[in-house]
This record gives C-alpha cells, structure tokens and sequence, in this order.
C-alpha cells in the first residue's frame, strides 16, 4: 500500500515535469516553423499526450481484458472533456478561436458518435455487454482519422504561408529533444500511476470496467489535464484546447482503431450511459465554446461538477 501510494506521487512528479517539457518545445516549435499553435496541439501534443491510452488499450487488448480498454478511452475522453477543461478554464479562462469552435470541434462530436455507432450491434437495452469492436469497425475508425489528419496538416499549409516568420534563439532540434524528454516522462509517470492505482483498485475488488473508466482513464489523462493546465497558464489556450480536442480524436479514431483492428474487442461492462456521456460532454463543450468564443471559469465549474457527477454514479452502481 505505501509502495503504490508512494509510485503514484512519483507518476504524477513525472508527468507535470513532462508536460511542462512538451509544452515548451511543442511552443518553440511552433513559433519556428510558423506553425500554429492549434495545429501543433491537435497533432504533435495530442499524439504525445494520448501515448499512454495507446499502450494501455492495445496491451489491454493483446491481455484479454478488452473492458479496460474500451473504458480507457471512454473515460479518458470524458475526463479530457469534462475535468481537463473544467480545470484549466477554472485556473485561466479559455479563449477558443472560431476555426476551433466551427471546423474542429465537429471532428471530435462526429468521432465520439461514431465509436457509439460501432458499439451499438443492434443493441436494445442500455447495456452493451456481448457487443463487439470488430476488425471492419476498427477499420474505419482508421478511415476517420486519416480524414482528420489530412484535414489538420491542409490547415497547417495554409497557416504556415499566411504567417510571418520571426526570429527564435531555441534551435529546432533542441525543440525536439524538449519534447521528447517530456513526452518520456509523460509514459514513465503514468504508467507508474495506472500500475500502482489499478493495483490498488483491484485489490479492493472494483471491476474492470470501473477501473477502466476511472483510474486508469484518470492516470493516462493526466498528461492531457499537465500540459491544459500548463499551456493556459502561460497564455497558450489554442495549444491547450487543441491538446484536449486532438487528443479525444487520437482516442477514439487512432487507438481504438488500431487497438481493434489488431484484436478485436468484445465490450462487456461499458454501458449506453457511459457512451452518451462522452457524447453529451462533447456537446456541451462546444455550446459554451460558441458562446463567446470562450470557456469561462463558472463554465469550467460546470463542466468539473458534471465529472464529479458522473463519478459518483459510477461508484454508486459499483
């Protein structure tokens, strides 16, 4: 017990040192190359963030035990949505740019329904059990990402001819090193924090599903909600909500794609309620991104006390 707790303080030391890291660089990178910042954070960051869910989904899969990585990214993505940005707005209020709140959003909206479409299976009851991720499901969660990359580096040309280059003293390959060391760090702490917490959880007899959907969601979103915070606090709010919105696309699109295509999962313990709640969140994100272009901090507490809500119906159906 002490061990775990104490592995899990070294985890979280990890990823906010790792953030902070992949921050900067990931910042520097963009500045030099005349990237923008959105850009570099729905790719570059949200795939470096999204590294855990990546390794615990498909060593997961690979295992047998396909509720804790279906539950991941299900969690994950409502933790990103809900806590990462309640939390961040909360520190510092989020300005959110029209491109963000009319073209990217949607992408992140259309990904989380169209994982519910490829669970559903003609279910009739809340209840998903039985119902399988299959190869052709997988298939075309990849089809969807390859459409959003293409969609990002097309934004990407057309930001980097309209910008206007600047002079940086931090050299690219030094900008590069940063953000490796950091993203290294961000797989090292979280993986000792979803060990030593999984370990604990299953020892007090919580089922996969639960542990899936909330600890190890919580463990691997941790470099999401590090590098939000980060990002916010140092005025970079595009890289910080391009962090959560590429990272919930990474999620769904990318990990449980490839995660499916490689074994195809059989979903035993997530229910309709969890999926329309990453759905609903989504939603909800964007309704207050549009009003005003800006997540404020009451929205923010909003968002956080829908977490906590959810969370305690989780536990409350234990």
């Amino acid at each position: 017990m002490l061990l775990n707790a104490l592995l899990i303080i070294v985890g979280i030391v990890l990823v906010l040192k790792g953030a902070d890291l992949l921050t900067k660089g990931g910042a520097d990178l963009a500045r030099r190359m005349n990237v923008p910042e959105l850009v570099v954070g729905l790719t570059i960051v949200a795939a470096g963030t999204s590294a855990p869910e990546l390794f615990v989904s498909l060593v997961s899969a690979l295992k047998g035990t396909p509720d804790l990585a279906v539950g991941n990214v299900v969690g994950s993505n409502i933790m990103n949505t809900l806590v990462i940005v309640g939390v961040t707005a909360m520190v510092a209020p989020m300005a959110i740019s029209r491109q963000t709140v009319f073209k990217d959003m949607p992408f992140t909206v259309g990904a989380s329904a169209l994982l519910m479409v490829v669970a559903l299976d003609g279910v009739h009851s809340l209840s998903l059990w039985g119902n399988t991720i299959s190869r052709l499901d997988g298939v075309l969660l990849l089809l969807g990402f390859a459409a959003f990359m293409y969609y990002t580096f097309s934004m990407a040309r057309k930001g980097e001819a309209e910008a206007v280059a600047t002079k940086q003293p931090v050299s690219a390959w030094l900008c590069v090193v940063l953000m490796l060391v950091g993203l290294a760090m961000l797989v090292a702490g979280s993986e000792l924090f979803v060990q030593s917490a999984s370990s604990l959880a299953a020892a007090l007899g919580v089922s996969e599903s639960v542990i899936g959907l909330t600890i190890v969601a919580g463990g691997t979103s941790l470099p999401e909600l590090a590098t939000s915070i980060v990002a916010a606090r140092k005025g970079q709010s595009a890289m910080a909500i391009g962090n959560v919105i590429g990272s919930n696309v990474f999620n769904i699109l990318l990990i449980l794609g490839l995660t499916a295509t490689v074994c195809p999962m059989q979903i035993g313990g997530i229910t309709m309620v969890d999926m329309a709640m990453m759905v609903v969140s989504v939603v909800v994100l964007w309704f207050f991104s549009y009003t005003k272009l800006t997540v404020a901090r009451w929205e923010g507490a909003v968002l956080t006390a829908a977490y906590l809500a959810y969370l305690g119906w989780l536990l409350y159906n234990v």
